[in-house]
C-alpha cells in the first residue's frame, strides 16, 4: 500500500491559532473513547511494546495516537478518517518530558516522526529503551534457549511435589499464610480472611471453590459461598468464609483474644513469617490438583533455604526507605527489599540472575534483565491467587501500592506451559509478544457483532519499531530517529526550538510515586548490570522528581518542566498533555505551572484514561474514567481578550456541558468525578488567558462552591436526560 504523506510541519505553521485539527471543538474524543475503551481490556495485547516492564502510568496507544494525527494535521482534517490511513510526519520532531512506559514515542515513531524521550527514573528509561531498541529475534530465542538448558532444570527441581502412586509432578503455585503469635497466649494465629483459598474468577457460573480445614489442613470442595462445612478429612465443622483475620485485626481461635495485626507486628520488630499449607499440582495429562501439603514438600523448601545460605551475594541487601509509598509495609517490618520474597523465591531468582549476567551482549543482557525485572512483579510473597478463568496470579501492584498480603501465592518461577507470570511464559506472553508487534503493528477499529462493540486489528498502516538509540542530541542530529535520556526534563540538552510539538502525560501530585516502587525493580536491575550509567545512584528517587505531595512544590516543579519545554518548543509548536484528578487544587496547580511557563490552554478534550480493569478504578466511589486531553500554546505568539470573570464559570459549564452531552450520546456514563474534571478543564482553559495570576486565584477560591454546583447539576442533567431521552430535557438549564 503507497503511504499518504501529510505535508511538512514547516508549511504547517500558520499565523491563525486555530491551525491545528485538535484545537478544534470536533475533535473526536467520543469516538476515539470508544476506540480505547477497546484497546483498555486486553492493553498487554493490543500494545504490548508498552507493557513488557510494569509501569504505573500507561496511557492508552490509541488516545495518543490520535492526539499525534491531531497535533500534526491542519484544521478541518477527518482525524478517524487519518487515523486509518498509512500516515507519515515526515520530519516532525516530538518531545515527551515524561515518558513513562513510552507511549508518546512509540506512537511517534510508528507514524514515521522522530522522537525524543526523557524520564527522571532510570526503570521507565530502562523499559522503554529495552521496548523500543534494535533486537534480533533469532538471537533473542538463541539465548532463552541457552539460558533454559542451563538454569531451568535447577529451578524446576524446586517446584515438583511427589504424588501418591510416588511419581513427581510439576507444581503451578503454592499457598500460603501469614501466621502471628497471639499476643496472650503465645498459640500461632493463621492470618487467614477466609479459609477459601481457591475459586473460579466467576463464581457465580462457576461455584466449586477450595477450603482449607483449619483443625487438619485437609483440601476440601466446596461452593464459593459456603459457610457451614464439615472436613472431609477429620469430620469437623467450620465456617469456610471466615478466618480469624477480619480488616485490621485478628481473633485468636485458641484464647479469643482479639488484636491488632500491625501493631503486633510492630511490637515484635520482625517481618511476618509465613506457613505453606497447599500446592496446585500439574499432573501429567495436563489436568490440575489442589493437594494439602506434605513432608515432600517442606523438606524440598529447606533444601532450598539451604542452598540459598551457601550462595555469596544471592541477591540484592538494600534497605527500604521510607516514603508515603513504603511506610505501609515498614510497618510490617519489611526492612529490606529482599524481605518480599521466601527463601526459594530468592534462590532461583538468584539463579536466574546470575546467568543474565553472564550474557556477553550487552543489549541481550539489557533485555533479558527487562524479562526478569518484569518476572518479579508475579514472584513475591507480595503477589496472590485471582483463580481459575484467568490469569491466575494476582501481581503484588494490582492495587498500585505496596500492599501486605495475608495469604501470598508463591508461582512456579520458570513456569510450565500452564503458568502464569513465570519467566517462561513472560518472555512468550510480553517479550516475543513486543518484538512482533514492532516488527508488524496494528490499530484497533471498532466493529460490532450482535449489538456489542469488538475490535478488529488493521495492519499495513504504521511504521515497523526498532531502532538504535541515540544518546545524544548530537547523535539524533546525525540522523537516528530515536533519542532516550535518563534525567530532570527542566534540565536538558535539546536546542532552543528544535522540537515540532511536546506530547505527554506528567504524573499527578498526590497519587502513586512512582520512584518509591519502582525501587523495587530497580534494586534488581542494578544487582545483575552492576553500579554504573544509569543505574549508579542509590535509587530511582529524585529530588527533581514531579511528583509531590504538596501543591506548590508540585506546581514549581512541573513549570520547570514546562519553561524547560516552552524553550525547546518551535514558536507555533503545540504542548499537549493529558491529566485528570477530583481534587480542585490539583486543577489550580497545573493552571500555575502551565501559565507560569509562559503557555496558554487553547482546547481541551475529555477522552477515555487508564486501564478498565485497574484495580484502584474499581474501588472507587466515584473513579475517574477518562483524562482530559489539554492543547496549549505559547501566550506571546498569540492574541485573545482577556475573560469577563463574572461570565467564565456559566461559559465553561455550557462548553463542558456539551462535551458531557457528546460523550453520553456515545453510550459512556460518567461519574461526579468525570463531570467534575470536564468543567475544571473548560474553567483554566478560560482563566489561563488572564493577564493577573493573582486576581485568577482569589477568584477560584471564592468561587470554588459555585464550580461544585455547576458539577453537581451537569452530573444529574446527565442521568435525566439518561432517562427521558435528550429531546425532553433541552430546555433543562444548569442553574
Amino acid at each position: 500500500m503507497k503511504s499518504r504523506r501529510l505535508t511538512t510541519l514547516h508549511s504547517l505553521r500558520p499565523v491563525d491559532p486555530a491551525s491545528r485539527a485538535i484545537e478544534e471543538a470536533s475533535f473526536p474524543f467520543e469516538h476515539i473513547s470508544e476506540l480505547a475503551q477497546l484497546e483498555s481490556w486486553r492493553k498487554e495485547i493490543n500494545r504490548p511494546i508498552y507493557h513488557m516492564h510494569k509501569w504505573w502510568a500507561q496511557r492508552l496507544g490509541s488516545v495518543f495516537r490520535a492526539i499525534l494525527l491531531g497535533v500534526l494535521a491542519p484544521k478541518q482534517s477527518n482525524v478517524l478518517d487519518l487515523f486509518y490511513e498509512p500516515i507519515r510526519l515526515n520530519g516532525a520532531v516530538i518531545f515527551d518530558p515524561f515518558m513513562g512506559s513510552g507511549t508518546t514515542i512509540g506512537e511517534a515513531l510508528k507514524l514515521g516522526a522522530r522522537a525524543i524521550g526523557r524520564d527522571i527514573n532510570p526503570v521507565a528509561h530502562f523499559a522503554v529503551r529495552n521496548a523500543l531498541g534494535t533486537h534480533l529475534r533469532s538471537k533473542v530465542i538463541e539465548t532463552f534457549k541457552a539460558i533454559e538448558r542451563d538454569v531451568a532444570p535447577t529451578i524446576r527441581r524446586y517446584y515438583q511435589a511427589r504424588m501418591p502412586a510416588g511419581t513427581t509432578t510439576d507444581v503451578l503455585y503454592y499457598f500460603w499464610v501469614k501466621v502471628l503469635p497471639c499476643p496472650r497466649c503465645q498459640r500461632t494465629v493463621d492470618l487467614f480472611p477466609s479459609y477459601i483459598f481457591a475459586q473460579h474468577a466467576y463464581p457465580a457460573r462457576n461455584p466449586e471453590a477450595r477450603a482449607v480445614c483449619p483443625h487438619c489442613g485437609a483440601i476440601n470442595t466446596v461452593r464459593y459461598d459456603a459457610e457451614k462445612v464439615t472436613c472431609l478429612g477429620c469430620q469437623k465443622p467450620f465456617n469456610a468464609n471466615t478466618g480469624p483475620a477480619k480488616r485490621t485485626k485478628a481473633a485468636c481461635p485458641a484464647c479469643g483474644h482479639i488484636f491488632p495485626i500491625a501493631r503486633t507486628f510492630q511490637a515484635r520488630g520482625e517481618h511476618p513469617d509465613h506457613r505453606l499449607y497447599a500446592k496446585l499440582t500439574l499432573k501429567p495429562d495436563g489436568s490440575k490438583e489442589y493437594l494439602a501439603v506434605d513432608d515432600y514438600d517442606l523438606a524440598l523448601y529447606h533444601e532450598a533455604s539451604a542452598a540459598l545460605k551457601r550462595r555469596k551475594d544471592a541477591y540484592p541487601v538494600v534497605p527500604i526507605e521510607p516514603g508515603y509509598n513504603t511506610d505501609q509495609v515498614l510497618n510490617y517490618c519489611y526492612k529490606y527489599w529482599h524481605h518480599m520474597f521466601n527463601d526459594r523465591q530468592l534462590l532461583c531468582l538468584s539463579l536466574l540472575a546470575e546467568r543474565i549476567r553472564a550474557i556477553p551482549d550487552d543489549r541481550m543482557r539489557d533485555l533479558f534483565t527487562c524479562l526478569f525485572s518484569g518476572t518479579l512483579e508475579f514472584n513475591n510473597m507480595f503477589a496472590s491467587f485471582k483463580g481459575e478463568g484467568t490469569g491466575a496470579v494476582r501481581h503484588m501492584f494490582s492495587h498500585h501500592i505496596l500492599k501486605p498480603e495475608r495469604t501470598p501465592l508463591e508461582a512456579n518461577i520458570w513456569g510450565t506451559p500452564k503458568s502464569s507470570g513465570a519467566f517462561c511464559t513472560l518472555f512468550e506472553s510480553r517479550l516475543l509478544r513486543a518484538l512482533d508487534y514492532c516488527q508488524n503493528p496494528f490499530e484497533l477499529r471498532v466493529t460490532h457483532k450482535n449489538g456489542k462493540a469488538v475490535g478488529e486489528k488493521v495492519y499495513g498502516l504504521s511504521s515497523s519499531l526498532g531502532h538504535d538509540v541515540a544518546h545524544t542530541f548530537v547523535e539524533f542530529e546525525g540522523g537516528k530517529a530515536l533519542y532516550l535520556s535518563c534525567g530532570d526534563s527542566a534540565k536538558t540538552d535539546l536546542p532552543s526550538e528544535s522540537v515540532d510539538a511536546v506530547i505527554t502525560d506528567p504524573p499527578f501530585f498526590d497519587n502513586v510515586y512512582y520512584s518509591q516502587l519502582a525501587d523495587f525493580f530497580y534494586v534488581w536491575q542494578q544487582h545483575i548490570l552492576g553500579k554504573n550509567g544509569n543505574h549508579a545512584v542509590a535509587t530511582t528517587r529524585s529530588p527533581g522528581e514531579v511528583q509531590h505531595g504538596d501543591p506548590k512544590t508540585f506546581s514549581e516543579r512541573l513549570r520547570r518542566v514546562w519553561l524547560e519545554c516552552h524553550r525547546v518548543l518551535r514558536p507555533d509548536g503545540l504542548l499537549v498533555f493529558t491529566y485528570h484528578h477530583s481534587r480542585p487544587e490539583a486543577w489550580r496547580s497545573m493552571l500555575e505551572a502551565t501559565v507560569g511557563a509562559g503557555f496558554a490552554i487553547v482546547a481541551v478534550h475529555p477522552v477515555k484514561a487508564e486501564m478498565s480493569v485497574a484495580a484502584p478504578k474499581h474501588q472507587a466511589k466515584e473513579p475517574i474514567d477518562l483524562d482530559i486531553i489539554l492543547v496549549c500554546r505559547k501566550r506571546g505568539s498569540l492574541l485573545q481578550k482577556a475573560p469577563d470573570l463574572a461570565h467564565v464559570i456559566p461559559n465553561a459549564a455550557c462548553e463542558a456541558s456539551e462535551q458531557l452531552a457528546r460523550l453520553n450520546h456515545a453510550g459512556r456514563s460518567l461519574s461526579l468525578n468525570d463531570v467534575r474534571a470536564i468543567l475544571n478543564a473548560q474553567l483554566i482553559k478560560r482563566l489561563s488567558w488572564h493577564p493577573s495570576p493573582a486576581q485568577v486565584f482569589r477568584f477560584l477560591q471564592l468561587h470554588q462552591p459555585s464550580v461544585e454546583t455547576a458539577t453537581g447539576c451537569m452530573y444529574q442533567r446527565q442521568h435525566i436526560t439518561r432517562r427521558l431521552g435528550t429531546a425532553q430535557t433541552t430546555q433543562l438549564t444548569l442553574w
